[in-house]
Formats: C-alpha cells, structure tokens, sequence
C-alpha cells in the first residue's frame, strides 16, 4: 500500500500558486494545507540551500506523505495543525513577521474524497466519518445522532447552501429514531429522497453532504483565523496565495483582503478620532481572482470551482 493507499492527488493551479508566490531561493515558506504536497515540491526546486518550507495539514495520511518528503529533503518540515495555527506554530519557530509567502489551498483533497473510509463522500459507501483528521472532533455521524432538528438544518442551510435544509433535517431526524445513520450511502438516500427538487447534473444529497463536511470540520471558522494569522506571519512585501472551491470559502477571503485595501479606518466607528495610517492599507492585490485554464479543467473537472486570489503584505 502506497502512502496515499492509492488515491491519486492532482494539485489545482499548481504553477500559477507557485508562481504567484514570487519563490526567494533563500526565503522561507509555509504550506499551510500540505495536501499530497504538490504545490510544495514546486516551492521546494525553486529553493536554495539556505531557502525553508513549513508544511501543514490535519490529516494523518498528508501527514505520512511529508515525513517522507522531510527525510528526504533537509528544507522541508511537515507539522500535524490546522492552518488556523500557523500563527502559534511561527511564534514557536521565531519566524513570526519574516515569512516571506504562504499558500493557503483550501477545501478537501481527492484522496479523501475518493477513499470510502473517510466517509467524505456518498459516491463510494463508506463509515460517516469526514473528519480531516480522524483522531480528533466529533464524526459527521456523531453529529447527526445528537444534534437537534434546528442545528442540522442550520449547517445543511448556512454552509451548504441548501434550500430545503429544514425538509431535509426534519427527514434525517425522524429516521434516526428508527436506526442511527453509520454509512454515507444511508445518509445519502434519506437526502435524496427528502429533496423535491433535483438539480440536473448533481446529486440531490451534494449540498448537504458539503455542509456536514465544512461543520465538522470547522472550516470556516479555520479559514478566518488563519487569514488573520497569515498576514501577521509575513514580513513585509511578502504574498499571501489562497485558492478556495466554493462560494463561503471565496466570499471569506475576498471581503478580508477588501477590508485590508481599504485600511482599517473604514471599520472604525464614526466620529472615533483616527490617524492616518489607519486609511493606509496593509495589502496589496496581486492580479485579478485567476481560474483554471481550459486545458486543466479537461485534464481535472475537479478544478472548475478553483478561484485563487493573491495579495502582498504593504505594513
């Protein structure tokens, strides 16, 4: 078995992030979602001798694959955190302020997708798990047999977008007094048959399944707080990469590197006495919102939701 058991990862707008980064050959790096380490192997055979990259990522297997990576390249160091840390992991390191880019790729890989175990998807059966991180967190199971009516259809509603989040809560609650959900093609069936309307081409349970996935994860709110501490962990002049998959995810990224343009003063309550610098932004936009090019959307449709926005660090 193959550290990756097997599922294969193809990295989204892989030479545009790199690319987009502005490598230093002697300049220090953090990947703050490790993945299968496709963007870091870019970043690394753009590296000197003295150039350092700081992986991070939740998931045991990511995990296996950069200890790997670690023994064989002396530059690279894997750590076991949510991005959300990196902030805390910097300080520890005393690179806090003298990082000189970090890519942030968000959502879930393929090979979580695509393994059945990790309960991530309805394509394949598999234990209702989705955890990015299996050790750790309440299981999407765990939460559908606890959680009330109003809760589950909060999460189906508020992060995956779903319109019939109340019928479909109220579907997966009357059936777990029955029998408890354990396997995703169960989950699955019980929100398809619960949703009255199909959307051509997707399957009924998709937006639901997202929800789930984002709630246990607590994606969002990792997102948040690692934009926040990313831009604390560049040195100035430095660039923050962020490619998102939906529309939560790239809404949080676009207003937060808006609100930095802009500089603070336009956050400040009225007739707050304010100085200068608060109107001086701290950021710039590198480029437009860029998408996958047509010749890797042929070769992974898993790309067409991909946005990847770019800033650097002015103060």
């Amino acid at each position: 078995m193959t550290i990756d058991s097997g599922f294969n990862h193809i990295t989204v707008l892989l030479d545009e992030a790199v690319e987009a980064l502005a490598v230093r050959a002697d300049g220090c790096y953090l990947d703050g979602t490790f993945g299968r380490g496709g963007h870091s192997r870019l970043i690394l055979s753009k590296l000197g001798p003295q150039g350092r990259l700081l992986g991070f990522d939740k998931d045991p297997q990511a995990i296996a694959t950069g200890q790997a990576l670690a023994a064989e390249d002396g530059r690279f160091v894997i750590v076991q955190r949510s991005f959300a840390e990196l902030g805390a992991e910097a300080l520890e390191r005393g690179i806090n302020g003298k990082v000189n880019g970090i890519l942030l790729d968000l959502g879930v890989s393929s090979p979580q997708l695509d393994d059945p175990e990790r309960g991530f998807s309805f394509m394949n059966d598999g234990p209702l798990d989705m955890r990015m991180d299996p050790s750790r967190g309440v299981s999407a199971a765990e939460f559908i047999a606890t959680a009330p009516a109003e809760e589950i259809a909060r999460v189906f509603k508020e992060y995956g977008e779903e319109r019939f989040a109340k019928r479909m809560a109220n579907a997966v609650v009357a059936r777990r007094e029955i029998q408890p959900f354990e396997r995703t093609a169960d989950l699955a069936e019980v929100l398809k048959v619960a949703n009255p309307a199909w959307e051509k081409g997707k399957n009924p349970a998709t937006r639901a399944f997202q929800g789930l996935r984002i709630h246990v994860n607590n994606e969002l709110g990792d997102l948040e707080l690692g934009l926040e501490a990313a831009l604390d962990a560049l040195e100035v002049g430095g660039r923050l990469v962020v490619i998102s998959f939906h529309s939560l995810e790239d809404r949080i990224v676009k207003l937060f590197m808006r609100k930095l343009v802009k500089g603070e003063g336009d956050n400040l309550p009225r007739n707050l006495p304010v100085q200068h610098k608060h109107f001086e932004p701290k950021i710039k936009l590198i480029g437009k919102a860029q998408f996958a090019s047509e010749a890797e959307l042929k070769a992974n449709p898993r790309s067409r939701s991909a946005v990847m926005r770019v800033a650097e660090k002015l103060r």
